[in-house]
């Protein structure tokens, strides 16, 4: 039952929409506290919560940037095309220029978002930089879907057409399997 819970879609939205508005929330209702060699007990809090919300967002976009890129050198099939290729069999030449250049796409899509999260907390008030990490950053996602989805339907003479679900159920399949334990005996 336990692990029936864990996996619950609506724990998942939860989490992916609560938490970062709580994050946001705090940081800003702590605004006027400042961080200093000597904080205070606020201070501290204020910096705990800053610290998960920037090594989350810098480690998310971090590894998904490394994980498109590097797909993309010589000799190595873009993540986008393999995934593409698994959905369908085998790939005419469009759809796998395609799909290569989708994987750009997102590549510079995280490194846009990794280089603005960095830029806005070095240099914007803290506030400004937890809104853009904590409250756009899924909307930031859901819009280079949809964009991406546009593009698709534009350029491709026969695009092809999966739901969510669908996607969702091949990303999951590819992603690494957690390992049982090994009963003792």
């Amino acid at each position: 039952m336990r692990a029936a819970t864990a996996r619950s879609p609506l724990l998942a939205i939860l989490a992916i929409t609560v938490i970062p508005v709580l994050s946001h929330l705090t940081i800003a209702a702590t605004s006027a506290i400042r961080l200093s060699f000597h904080p205070s007990l606020g201070g501290l809090f204020k910096l705990g919560v800053v610290t998960v919300s920037a090594l989350t967002h810098w480690g998310i976009y971090a590894s998904l940037l490394a994980g498109f890129a590097l797909t993309l050198r010589p000799g190595r099939e873009p993540l986008i095309t393999g995934m593409a290729r698994r959905l369908h069999g085998g790939l005419d030449a469009e759809l796998a220029a395609y799909t290569r250049k989708v994987t750009i796409a997102w590549s510079l899509f995280f490194a846009s978002q990794l280089t603005l999260s960095v830029a806005l907390f070095c240099f914007a008030p803290l506030i400004i930089w937890s809104f853009f990490v904590n409250i756009l950053d899924i909307p930031l996602v859901a819009a280079m879907f949809a964009i991406e989805y546009a593009v698709r339907l534009r350029c491709l003479r026969n695009p092809p057409r999966h739901s969510l679900a669908t996607i969702i159920s091949m990303v999951a399949e590819a992603a690494p399997k957690a390992r049982k334990p090994v009963p003792e005996a």
